[in-house]
């Protein structure tokens, strides 16, 4: 019996044995991984803890810059003609500003080239000792300067019939002393060219002289600005402008001839309109003109001048035969001679009779016409929507009279 005891408490020993290593085996398994779990658990709650804890950073929204302003055709015209660079600022040269009247786009194949004060002084002397005629310009070539107020300048000349030359000189001469010196002439040319600068910085600019002279300043007042501007020789250079441009533009659609055919003259007539509208008016030209016919460059010129005179011209049609009627070439006539004091030849009445006679009954479509006129008169450069030659002058008259009065104050008085 006593041998079976011994016998069984051996076997419950090596039983609990066994347990126990399979306990304490079970134990160095599983405790590392109950206490990597509980430190990586620490870890990341430590972690989101530290990020709940940092600072709120607020980025502020990226500052946009600003639109730069929207360039208007007259400036980008000027930029794209515009052959030289004076001081990091494009000038034109004379031989640019006529390009610029004629062509509808140049193919520059060179850089802009730039000036040196040495040329700018020698191109100053050249414009000071320069004579009058309808030949200015062409002399000049590209031996000159205008500046972007100055061609605004002389676009308005092209424009401006002959009775709007006295009141122009007038509201130069500020003073009523019948001449302009340079700081008048500089006063109005930058409240002009620039209408939505501050008045203060126009009127220092032209107080304080323009930093860069010109070639037109070295004509009217001299090298050194020390001349005065009559009013005869203000009026002589504006109409020397219109002639010389317009002897220019002759010759461009005359193919250099004495001459030039009225199919020419159409062209002319229409080089500033719709390329859509245009094939309706050559239809007409093929139809109703015989070939072989011509006009003189005196009547060209007579047909500048009533251009020029358009305001003119629709109050007189208004007064003959009532707003936007079909005309008649005997009314036509009568109005252009009111308008202008001269009259149109046979041969240029009857082309733009053939050409805006839209239903062949001897009578002018009054509202294409004057479309035509119109952006032929400005070039295409129009400055508002349907605002025509009215609305150019008034706003030009508007900027000035505005600009003037608040640049001189009340001792300055319109005209």
């Amino acid at each position: 019996m006593s041998s079976w005891r011994r016998l069984a408490a051996a076997l419950r020993s090596a039983v609990g044995g066994t347990r126990a290593l399979r306990a304490a085996a079970l134990r160095r398994a599983v405790a590392p991984a109950v206490v990597g779990s509980v430190l990586g658990t620490g870890l990341v709650c430590y972690h989101r803890c530290r990020v709940l804890e940092r600072p709120s950073t607020v980025y502020a929204a990226e500052e946009q810059e600003a639109p730069a302003p929207q360039m208007s055709p007259r400036k980008m015209r000027f930029i794209q003609f515009a052959s030289v660079v004076y001081e990091q600022e494009p000038y034109m040269t004379p031989r640019d500003f006529l390009f610029s009247v004629m062509l509808e786009k140049v193919d520059r194949k060179l850089q802009k080239r730039v000036l040196t004060a040495q040329e700018v002084n020698s191109m100053l002397r050249t414009a000071s000792a320069a004579r009058a005629g309808t030949d200015l310009f062409r002399t000049w070539g590209d031996n000159g300067l205008i500046s972007y107020t100055e061609y605004l300048f002389l676009l308005t000349i092209l424009t401006k019939p002959r009775t709007g030359f006295r009141i122009a000189f007038q509201m130069l001469d500020v003073d009523g002393n019948e001449q302009v010196d340079k700081k008048e002439f500089l006063k109005l040319k930058t409240i002009i060219g620039s209408s939505k600068a501050r008045v203060a910085t126009a009127k220092t600019a032209a107080e304080n002289s323009e930093a860069v002279s010109t070639s037109l300043q070295a004509y009217f007042f001299g090298k050194r600005g020390e001349n005065k501007l009559k009013y005869q020789e203000f009026l002589r250079f504006m109409e020397d402008l219109q002639a010389e441009v317009q002897e220019m533009e002759f010759l461009q659609f005359s193919k250099g001839m004495d001459t030039m055919r009225r199919e020419d003259f159409a062209e002319w007539l229409l080089h500033y309109t719709n390329e859509e509208d245009n094939e309706i008016y050559w239809e007409n030209m093929r139809k109703r003109i015989p070939a072989g016919q011509s006009i003189t460059f005196d009547e060209f010129k007579a047909f500048c001048l009533f251009s020029n005179n358009l305001e003119d011209f629709v109050f007189s049609m208004k007064m003959v035969t009532g707003a936007n009627r079909p005309v008649g070439m005997a009314q036509f006539r009568r109005a252009v001679k009111i308008a202008t004091g001269h009259e149109l030849s046979d041969s240029v009445l009857d082309t733009v009779f053939k050409l805006f006679d839209m239903d062949g009954d001897d009578c002018l479509s009054h509202k294409e016409f004057m479309g035509v006129m119109t952006d032929r008169v400005l070039r295409g450069l129009k400055v508002q929507p349907q605002s025509g030659v009215s609305g150019y002058w008034k706003c030009v008259k508007r900027e000035t009279l505005t600009g003037a009065k608040e640049a001189l104050g009340d001792g300055w008085c319109p005209i």
